[in-house]
């Protein structure tokens, strides 16, 4: 293992990934169950996690929404990234007024708030669902990897290797498949790392404001939303629980894309 590797960080995501994807395995009751008698429940026997306001059983609702959380972080991250590298590496292959032009349009659109953008594209497409809100986070935060795939692409396009499959014939999407992609793709990889933390930070964060995943729709952003409820009820329970989780998993995903940063760094300068 490499010196500096956070192997704490990966192990803990996997953990916690594992036990989302196998959510069906692990609760205790059904998270969705509003045992009314049971409302604001501190942690017990019964209820490891205690219970919200509508006596929803915290522990079995952390992990089935942890998994509606990280299915939005990575799906949004997938559309991100998709978009990043066609736009990005369009713009940079093309001639030098199509680049401008790309590029300009990417500028303005980085220039809008990425929640005030957010927030625009929802209020279009419709009820926030965890489909929709994944596409509206996805299509809202490709620019800055674009950029980067362009540079990228700018300093590889004018290789020896790329030229000589641009005069055998090869078409665009062959060279971007063979001779661009496996070039770049390390050096935005800690960039695709981050977007999956940026997109989980994105749903927590509208939800939590009322303008995302709507409250019978679990995740730890919906469950976070309320938070102010519980408070003023003094059931601490029902915020510590998703926000420890949400916090853990958001440290180990910083943790993975600074290490990809810097290995990313130390293969440019032995270039």
């Amino acid at each position: 293992m490499k010196k500096g590797f956070p192997g704490i960080s990966l192990a803990v995501l996997t953990i916690v990934v594992a036990c989302c994807l196998a959510c069906e395995i692990i609760m205790t009751k059904d998270p969705a169950y509003m045992d009314l008698a049971n409302g604001n429940t501190a942690p017990c026997r019964t209820f490891l996690f205690g219970t919200d306001a509508m006596g929803r059983d915290l522990f079995s609702m952390i992990w089935y929404g942890g998994r509606v959380s990280l299915f939005i972080g990575f799906f949004a991250t997938l559309i991100s990234t998709v978009t990043a590298v066609l736009v990005g590496s369009v713009s940079g292959y093309a001639p030098a007024w199509i680049d401008g032009a790309i590029m300009w349009l990417t500028d303005i659109v980085l220039s809008i708030p990425g929640l005030l953008l957010t927030v625009f594209l929802q209020a279009v497409l419709g009820s926030a669902g965890a489909w929709g809100l994944a596409v509206v986070i996805g299509l809202t935060s490709w620019m800055s990897m674009a950029k980067v795939v362009r540079t990228e692409v700018l300093q590889l396009k004018n290789t020896d290797y790329v030229l000589a499959a641009s005069c055998l014939g090869g078409g665009f999407f062959h060279i971007l498949r063979r001779h661009l992609a496996p070039n770049f793709i390390p050096s935005v990889l800690f960039m695709v790392v981050m977007n999956v933390r940026n997109a989980i930070v994105a749903e927590s964060t509208l939800s939590f404001m009322g303008i995302g995943l709507p409250v019978e729709v679990i995740s730890w952003g919906s469950m976070l939303s309320l938070s102010e409820n519980a408070l003023l009820s003094r059931s601490w329970w029902t915020v510590l629980a998703p926000g420890i989780f949400l916090v853990m998993t958001l440290l180990c995903l910083t943790n993975l894309g600074n290490y990809l940063r810097k290995s990313g760094n130390k293969r440019h300068s032995n270039l």
